[in-house]
């Protein structure tokens, strides 16, 4: 007989494995092909799950039960968004599952939960990917200005200065922060991409093939400079020229073109030759210029929030950091979750960092002005 403890605990996984599943079918309806198989088929698992504890239950199974509070907030952030941050979180919900080391679930159950942690992290990376040019100039950039412009702020209000100039000097960071930051990412941006279009092969290149010479055979050489070995680039080479081969010194400036064989392409041996996916990855220069300038500016105008209004002194900087602070909280947070990370860790890393260079830029500001009182 099962104890009242153990009914509820296979109650509470139950239900807990009836909102994975949904989740995952919320999933799998806002995508298609190959990735919407991959999600169904993860909710088919999860029903396997929910079997097994069915089965345990017996005529014990009771009322259904609500899953945990994270369960069903996933549930709801599927149905809404169905966005990487969702893969994100059921990636680290997969990672904690309590099958290890519950005696009442099967082995095969706790290496499932593994396995899906695994292809749910696989899903996530190609979200990532497809984020990481733009997510990297937002997370730079508003990090930047909040960091920046706070120490900034504070170190002015540390002078004693009024509030008309701390505010000036606000505004003026906040602006000259931004103008670089997106120039700096144009820059940055446009110049990996030239560096990038630099590597791509030409792609009339295959036109001049029949011209070659098949003894010389200036084609291995293309694929033993992208990688290939002496005798693989041979191979290659040859199997482009579809077998031909001379036999003799009389033909043996013969030219391809000569026997009627048409142009084939050079094909690529090298994934680096790939350059369409990495400059989609990276993203255009303007689209990473002026994100910066964005995520530069909202971040850099919530220190200056309080002097807007008129605040200043104590006051005003105690305000201006603690709106830094639920930021750099939020952002750090946010760039746990899309890196699998724990999201409160990163929060908590975010906030020291940004308020050690604050602290230090408002001890200068203490310095300076008591040395020119």
């Amino acid at each position: 007989m099962a104890t009242s403890a153990e009914l509820r605990r296979w109650r509470q996984y139950l239900a807990d494995e009836r909102a994975e599943a949904k989740v995952y079918r919320e999933l799998a309806q806002r995508r298609s092909g190959a990735e919407r198989e991959i999600l169904e088929g993860l909710a088919e698992a999860e029903v396997r799950h929910q079997n097994h504890w069915i089965e345990l239950l017996g005529d014990d199974i009771g009322k259904p039960r609500k899953a945990d509070l994270r369960s069903r907030a996933l549930g709801v952030l599927a149905k809404r968004f169905g966005s990487v941050f969702v893969l994100a979180l059921m990636q680290r919900a997969e990672a904690r599952s309590p099958y290890e080391g519950d005696a009442d679930a099967t082995p095969a159950m706790a290496a499932d939960e593994r396995i899906h942690g695994e292809v749910v992290r696989s899903l996530a990376a190609r979200g990532r990917s497809r984020l990481s040019g733009t997510f990297r100039a937002a997370v730079f950039g508003a990090n930047d200005g909040l960091v920046s412009n706070l120490a900034l702020v504070l170190g002015m209000s540390a002078t004693g200065v009024s509030q008309s100039v701390v505010l000036a000097s606000g505004i003026a960071g906040l602006l000259a922060g931004a103008l670089s930051m997106g120039a700096g990412e144009f820059v940055s941006v446009r110049s990996q991409r030239e560096l990038l279009a630099a590597s791509t092969p030409d792609p009339d290149a295959h036109t001049a093939v029949p011209r070659l010479d098949v003894d010389a055979n200036e084609l291995a050489l293309v694929y033993r400079a992208r990688g290939m070995s002496e005798a693989d680039a041979e191979a290659k080479a040859a199997d482009v020229f579809g077998g031909l081969t001379t036999t003799t010194s009389a033909i043996r400036i013969q030219r391809v073109g000569d026997a009627g064989i048409t142009a084939p392409q050079i094909e690529s041996t090298d994934a680096r030759d790939g350059t369409a996916d990495d400059h989609e990855e990276i993203g255009t220069a303007w689209q990473a210029a002026l994100s910066s300038f964005c995520f530069f500016a909202s971040g850099a105008i919530i220190p200056v929030l309080p002097y807007l209004f008129g605040l200043s002194g104590l006051v005003a900087v105690a305000i201006a950091a603690a709106l830094v602070g639920l930021a750099l909280l939020a952002t750090g947070a946010v760039v746990g979750l899309l890196s699998g990370g724990p999201p409160l860790r990163r929060a908590l890393r975010q906030l020291a960092i940004g308020f050690g260079a604050a602290a230090v830029t408002y001890l200068l500001g203490l310095l300076f002005g008591a040395t020119l009182g």
